[in-house]
């Protein structure tokens, strides 16, 4: 069990070693829809930061405070899904409201965030890792933040090799899923270097 400071541990294994997109594959469908555009990946990236370490701090209260005292641990998923939810209610009327632009090119994504298995992820790995809340909240943060670093790279990877000489059957999503592979295999070569 890592103590209070080993935070920066925590945070590096969520950020980078094991990277919620590349190393565990999970949220996936935003990541490959929305990386399309800079702007719109970097406008995404913020928007998954807020909700995970909101959604993830407030899950840990209601599964802590809540669900474990009254037993009703069955109940979390639908407890962290509601969570989430919310958010990304809130969340959705802000952008609509403030950045109509931003809000008009994530389309469908941005409701999707309520359903993006990343998020809910790291609400039930910062249970099962048993971590305290201010671990829970580090490890979403780095959850969060290495999910930002991935789509922003990504994107600006994807808007280079728009102009690149690429077969017609390998552009779009094949090259992506391409991409997302080489990426994959730069990244595990830091596997292994801290555990939770």
């Amino acid at each position: 069990m890592l103590n209070e400071a080993n935070l920066g541990l925590i945070f590096l294994s969520a950020f980078l070693v094991n990277n919620i997109l590349l190393i565990r594959f999970l949220g996936l469908c935003s990541f490959i829809g929305i990386s399309t555009n800079l702007k719109s990946s970097v406008g995404m990236g913020a928007a998954v930061v807020f909700v995970t370490v909101m959604a993830c701090s407030i899950s840990w209260a209601v599964y802590r405070y809540l669900l474990l005292p009254f037993r009703l641990e069955y109940l979390r998923t639908a407890a962290f899904i509601l969570t989430i939810a919310s958010f990304v209610q809130f969340e959705e009327i802000i952008i609509r409201k403030k950045v109509p632009a931003m809000y008009k090119a994530f389309g469908i994504y941005l409701p999707l965030i309520t359903t993006n298995c990343a998020i809910l992820a790291s609400a039930f790995l910062g249970i099962d890792y048993k971590l305290s809340f201010i671990q829970n909240l580090v490890f979403a943060l780095g959850i969060s933040a290495g999910y930002c670093l991935i789509i922003v790279l990504f994107a600006s990877i994807r808007e280079r090799i728009d102009s690149a000489p690429i077969p017609v059957n390998f552009r779009g999503v094949p090259i992506a899923f391409i991409l997302t592979g080489l990426m994959s295999l730069a990244l595990m070569g830091f596997k292994g270097l801290f555990k939770l």
